[in-house]
């Protein structure tokens, strides 16, 4: 039976899903490829964090 694979998130080259070190991305260089993007702000999470209002706000005011 043929290994499981996925396609990275960054190439589309299939990737194992299992006894991958890099899972979910086929090989180490997408992972860094892609853990590059997040911090070099290509990638952002648009959407509010959930809770009540203001609890995730950190600038230093109580109202």
């Amino acid at each position: 039976m043929a290994p499981k694979t996925r396609p990275c998130p960054q190439c589309r080259k299939p990737a194992a899903t299992t006894d991958n070190p890099a899972r979910p991305f086929c090989s180490e260089r997408c992972k860094l490829n892609d853990l590059s993007r997040w911090l070099g702000g290509e990638y952002v999470i648009s959407t509010p964090l959930p809770g009540p209002p203001g609890a995730w706000d950190h600038s230093g005011n109580e109202d």
